[in-house]
C-alpha cells in the first residue's frame, strides 16, 4: 500500500499494471488559499490520462467511476479518455436514465474488453478536456464565474475602503506605483510556484510548505545580497529576470516531469526560484532607497492584493499565463521607476 498523491506515484512508477482504477477521487477540497485547484485536479488532465495508458499492459484496464454530479463532467472524461487512447471508451450507468453515476473504462486492446455499450457524446454537453496547464476540471468553460467576479470585486473595494479607514493616503502610495506592481506581480509568481511543484512533486501539504520555504529562503537570500553589494545597473537586472521568466515559460511541464526525482527537484527548483531571486534583487534595491518605507511597503503590499486578485485569470488562459502576466507587471514596474528621483530629494 501507497498512500500519497496519485499523480506523483504515476510520474515515479516504472511498473505496468493489469488494471488501474480511479476509485471516488472526488476530495471538494481546495488546496490552499494561493490556488483554485482540487486535490486530484491533476489526476484528470489529458496529461494525467496519457501517463495511466504508459503505465498499462497491452491488455490492461485502465476504469473511473463516481457519481459526477454534472452530465457534462461524465463527456469531459469520455472525451479524455477517448483523446489519450483514440478510440472510444465503455460506459456503464446501471440502468440510470442520466448518466451521473458512470464507469468509464477503456484499454489499450479493445479485445481486452466486453463492453456492452459505448460512449456517444451529447453534443450540448461536450467539452474539452482539461490540461496540466488549465487543470480546472470542474469549470465547464474557461471563464470566471459570475460569483467569483462578484467576490475579487467585493475584497479590491474593502481594500480600497481599509486604507482610508487606517489613516493612508492615496497621494502617498502614488509615489510609488512601481513597488504596487511588483507586490502584484510577486504574487503571480509565488502562486506559479506552488502550481508546479504540485505537479511535479504531488499535491500534498508537505509539498506546499517546502515551497513556501523556498521563496521565504529566496527573498531571505536576496535582501541580503543587496545588504553586502550595491547593484546599480536595474536595466540589466530586469533583462535577466525577463530571461529568466522566458526560461520558466519556454520549458515544457512533461519534460521535468520524465526527470528522476533529484533532477526533476533541481530543475523545477531552478525554473521556480531564479525569476523569484532576481525580482527580489530589484525590489530590495529600490526599496532601500524610498524616502518613506512605511507608504512604500504599504503600496507594495496593496499590489500584493491585486496580484491576488489577478490569480483567477488563470481560469481563462491557465498557469502558463500568469508568467506573461508577471512579465508585463515587471515591466510597468522598471519602466516607471523613479531611479534617481528618492535620491535627489533625500540628498
Amino acid at each position: 500500500m501507497v498512500i500519497g498523491d496519485g499523480r506523483a506515484f504515476l510520474e515515479k512508477s516504472k511498473t505496468l499494471y493489469d488494471l488501474i482504477i480511479y476509485a471516488l477521487p472526488d476530495s471538494l477540497t481546495l488546496v490552499s488559499g494561493q490556488s483554485s485547484l482540487r486535490l486530484e485536479s491533476y489526476l484528470f488532465t489529458k496529461e494525467a490520462i496519457l501517463a495511466v495508458k504508459s503505465h498499462l499492459k497491452p491488455q490492461g484496464v485502465f476504469t473511473m467511476y463516481n457519481y459526477y454530479r454534472e452530465q457534462w463532467l461524465v463527456e469531459r472524461f469520455a472525451n479524455t479518455l477517448l483523446q489519450a487512447f483514440h478510440h472510444t471508451p465503455c460506459i456503464d450507468t446501471f440502468g440510470a436514465k442520466n448518466h451521473l453515476l458512470a464507469v468509464l473504462t477503456i484499454s489499450n486492446s479493445m479485445t481486452a474488453l466486453q463492453c456492452p455499450t459505448l460512449w456517444i457524446p451529447v453534443t450540448n454537453q461536450f467539452t474539452m478536456p482539461s490540461t496540466d496547464n488549465h487543470p480546472f476540471v470542474y469549470l465547464k468553460q474557461n471563464h470566471i464565474p459570475a460569483l467569483y467576479l462578484l467576490t475579487l470585486l467585493f475584497v479590491l473595494i474593502t481594500s480600497a475602503g481599509a486604507i482610508k479607514i487606517m489613516g493612508g493616503s492615496y497621494r502617498a502610495i502614488s509615489h510609488y506605483l512601481d513597488l504596487f506592481f511588483m507586490g502584484a506581480a510577486f504574487l503571480l509568481l509565488e502562486t506559479k510556484s506552488i502550481i508546479n511543484f504540485a505537479l511535479y512533486f504531488g499535491t500534498t501539504w508537505f509539498v506546499n510548505a517546502l515551497v513556501f520555504f523556498g521563496i521565504l529562503s529566496t527573498v531571505y537570500l536576496s535582501i541580503e545580497v543587496t545588504s553586502r553589494v550595491k547593484l546599480r545597473h536595474m536595466n540589466l537586472l530586469y533583462g535577466i529576470l525577463l530571461m529568466t521568466l522566458f526560461a520558466a515559460w519556454i520549458v515544457p511541464e512533461g519534460w521535468l516531469l520524465a526527470l528522476s526525482a533529484p533532477s526533476r527537484f533541481i530543475a523545477a527548483t531552478t525554473l521556480a526560484f531564479s525569476p523569484i531571486f532576481v525580482a527580489n534583487l530589484i525590489f530590495a534595491e529600490r526599496f532601500r532607497d524610498t524616502l518613506n518605507s512605511t507608504d512604500a511597503f504599504g503600496a507594495n503590499l496593496i499590489g500584493a492584493i491585486l496580484g491576488g486578485l489577478l490569480e483567477y485569470t488563470s481560469l481563462v488562459m491557465g498557469y502558463h499565463g500568469l508568467l506573461i502576466l508577471a512579465g508585463v507587471l515587471y515591466t510597468i514596474a522598471i519602466l516607471i521607476m523613479p531611479a534617481s528621483r528618492d535620491r535627489l530629494v533625500s540628498s
